[in-house]
């Protein structure tokens, strides 16, 4: 994809999740990789209103080069690449069930149980819990880093979500699923269930 493509295709994307509530004023962020570094969406920006030449362009060593200033969270976004290099692009959001989901206490089980095969399908059996940290934290990184290595979703403590994937597209459905399926859990929670089976989910990641 052409360099002015991919900006656009941010805008658009990152619109279309504000537009349906998947997060709300300035919160979130999204990043995707490019030719010598990486495009992010700037610091207290709207992911519903973006200007492509206004995103932010980052070396690969995270320096500024262009546009307005990175998010103060691009640490996370760092940590993530780094510890998946086929990533191509992150979205990071503040979505409702998510957000409330992090905010409860595991009882020493996943917050997010494997009950559907859409959830492994997309995003594998476990969905990490990282601890709480202030937003922009540098301290958050390497836990960030620790579990992003089994892990392309994570859910951060009393925060939200972070969603790593090949393409925008894909990191965005991913997302979306994770929300969907963390609305799921929270419907679901306190009522006996039945997550699936070894075999099951084995069946699906081999597909």
């Amino acid at each position: 994809m052409k360099f002015l493509d991919t900006r656009e295709e941010i805008v658009d994307l990152a619109a279309s999740l504000f537009q349906r509530g998947y997060s709300v004023g300035s919160a979130g962020n999204i990043s995707v990789r490019v030719d010598g570094g990486y495009l992010i969406t700037p610091t207290n920006s709207s992911l519903g209103r973006l200007d492509a030449g206004r995103l932010s362009l980052v070396d690969l060593g995270w320096n500024h080069i262009s546009g307005d200033a990175p998010s103060k969270e691009v640490v996370m976004h760092r940590a993530m690449y780094e510890a998946r290099p086929d990533t191509g692009a992150i979205v990071h959001l503040h979505s409702t069930h998510v957000t409330a989901l992090s905010c409860l206490t595991p009882n020493g089980e996943p917050l997010l149980q494997p009950h559907t095969p859409y959830l492994v399908m997309r995003l594998g059996e476990n969905i990490p819990l990282v601890p709480y940290y202030k937003p922009g934290d540098p301290n958050m990184e390497s836990d960030i880093f620790e579990a992003a290595k089994e892990a392309r979703a994570i859910v951060l403590g009393n925060h939200g979500s972070i969603v790593a994937g090949p393409t925008l597209v894909n990191a965005v459905d991913s997302a979306e699923e994770l929300e969907v399926s963390a609305k799921l859990a929270l419907l679901l929670r306190g009522r006996d269930t039945r997550p699936l089976t070894s075999e099951e989910i084995n069946a699906l990641m081999s597909r």
